[in-house]
């Protein structure tokens, strides 16, 4: 299928040593077009004159099922007063969206008591006590709050009793952007990794100005922040471990986490990309301990070694060779990263010859999503446009559009999709977060994007519908209830799809199972094999597609 009339740079081919191994997929690839719905959000950063750093990183957004009626439900963080770090006005309440079906929603924020109390950033959802209703984690400035699903339509802040909002001895306030739930040392209960960013004191703030103009300024006038990793100890209780697991003596200023097992070895690894000095890279040696990799798997920086802002970052296989791969956001000029995993915990750079840096060096974006949007088999990457700083400079606008870029399989070329995506049908902004689910249950991949001082955006997938697609919906026994972290390798007539259970993607955001897959013109499965993080391995065979198909593990 030959692209619309006014379609955007391509990229080039991969290279066949950044594609060794894979299946091709036959038929063209469909055309991915979304419509733009509006919701009744409103992203208030408390921007002022004075550019305040968190005012720049605020819009967190997760999709979620809290009432378990069979639709994902939206929630929102917003920000606060930034000389007080409280929500004073109910412009400043984060907000929870319930899906009613048909493009509706109700703003059900007071009566499930999410409204917060502080400036928040991002958010992580994942049934920390295995009750099968998802709970919420909200990473904000100063405060990390932690919302028990009481099933009954409401929450309650368990913070205090869970031990998740303590100061740190040594820094004092945190400021944490995002977070990831994953169980890891496979002990069926979901562990919480928290993403810090930098110290930031409202009264001494730094001042970065052009022509007497205040802008935010770099983040080499902040220091960093080391992550954080709670255990969970059951009963709602979490224990600080990041010390003796390796996590706290490596400083970082991280702007996400992305989570896959990237060798192989069955225990969950934790990218963390940073905010112009090194990326972290945290290799799980499944004995209590993470090893800090970036360096020695080559994911440290970018390929010409320079320092960038990494952003939103994703972690899945992107080429169909069963090894999880790494893409993230940044800003133009740096472009945006693809490392491919070349397995024996390597990973190689090809940003430029995929055609990758020549596409998004113009551009700046903050969260991206790995998703098969067409339903092709093969994954794309969703990318949210917008400038961190407040004024142009050096030719970049502040406000930018959302993107894809369109995967095209084992030949052909990738390609860069604004206007012919429908994307330019909201005006450009600062966009930031975004999270990806199925918000209608038609097995097309939807995206709830945020953009600050703005409305948020509901982005519904209406790519041509003849492609074929399955929904795996997990439901763990000796793992974790949400079946968090298993791996599941698909095999149909056209070759072979690997894809993990995560809802830590991009930008401070989250979002939702069930873990899909696109599947081109094939209308069954021949087998799904699922490797769950109890180290059981379930094999499914001839599953007719077009579906979301429920698991349960093994008892």
């Amino acid at each position: 299928m030959a692209l619309r009339r006014g379609a955007t740079l391509e990229l080039l081919a991969l290279l066949p040593a950044a594609l060794g191994g894979v299946l091709l997929w036959g038929g063209e690839p469909a055309e991915i077009v979304f419509t733009l719905q509006r919701i009744g959000f409103h992203l208030d950063n408390a921007e002022t004159a004075v550019r305040h750093a968190p005012a720049t990183m605020a819009g967190g957004v997760a999709l979620l099922d809290y009432n378990r009626d069979g639709r994902l439900d939206i929630f929102f963080t917003n920000g606060a007063d930034l000389r007080t770090l409280k929500k004073d006005s109910p412009r400043f309440w984060n907000r929870l969206f319930r899906n009613d079906g048909n493009g509706r929603f109700t703003d059900v924020t007071q009566q499930a008591g999410l409204m917060g109390t502080g400036y928040d950033t991002g958010v992580a959802v994942g049934d920390y006590d295995n009750d099968g209703w998802p709970d919420i984690f909200v990473a904000g400035v100063h405060r990390n709050t932690l919302y028990h699903n009481n099933r009954d339509g409401t929450f309650t802040d368990v913070s205090g009793p869970a031990g998740i909002s303590q100061p740190d001895p040594q820094y004092g306030p945190r400021w944490a952007v995002g977070a990831a739930w994953v169980d890891v040392n496979h002990d069926g209960l979901l562990d919480l990794f928290v993403v810090n960013y930098l110290q930031w004191d409202f009264a001494s703030e730094p001042v970065c100005a052009t022509g007497g103009v205040a802008d935010y300024c770099h983040p080499k006038f902040y220091r960093g922040l080391p992550n954080q990793l709670f255990l969970n100890r059951g009963q709602g209780r979490f224990e600080d471990v990041s010390e003796a697991w390796g996590i706290r003596s490596h400083i970082g200023k991280g702007m996400s986490v992305a989570v896959a097992d990237y060798d192989g070895d069955g225990w969950p690894d934790l990218f963390v990309p940073c905010d112009k000095v090194f990326n972290l890279l945290f290799h799980n040696t499944g004995k209590n301990r993470f090893d800090e990799t970036a360096f020695e798997s080559g994911v440290a920086a970018a390929e010409d070694g320079k320092l960038i802002s990494g952003m939103g970052a994703d972690f899945r296989d992107i080429d169909n060779d069963g090894l999880p791969d790494i893409a993230f956001a940044a800003l133009n000029g740096e472009t945006f990263p693809l490392f491919h995993n070349a397995g024996g915990g390597q990973f190689e750079d090809i940003t430029t010859r995929s055609g990758i840096r020549s596409l998004t060096l113009p551009i700046a974006g903050f969260s991206v999503g790995m998703l098969d949007f067409d339903n092709d088999g093969w994954k794309d990457i969703f990318v949210t446009g917008g400038q961190v700083e407040a004024l142009e400079h050096q030719g970049s606008p502040v406000d930018q559009f959302n993107a894809v870029l369109r995967n095209p399989g084992s030949s052909g070329h990738w390609t860069l999709l604004r206007e012919d995506a429908g994307l330019t049908a909201a005006p450009p902004a600062r966009h930031r977060g975004a999270a990806f689910g199925d918000l209608n249950n038609d097995g097309r991949i939807d995206a709830v994007v945020t953009a600050l001082d703005a409305d948020a955006e509901i982005w519904w997938n209406r790519s041509a519908p003849e492609h074929h697609w399955l929904e795996v919906s997990l439901e763990g026994t000796k793992s974790n209830r949400d079946g968090i972290g298993a791996r599941i390798k698909l095999v149909s007539r056209s070759g072979t799809q690997y894809n993990h259970a995560t809802t830590a993607v991009g930008y401070a955001s989250s979002s939702a199972g069930p873990v899909h897959f696109g599947l081109g013109a094939d209308d069954r499965v021949d087998s799904l094999e699922i490797h769950w993080p109890s180290g059981t391995v379930q094999t499914l065979t001839d599953v007719k597609a077009d579906r979301v198909l429920p698991v349960r593990e093994p008892d």
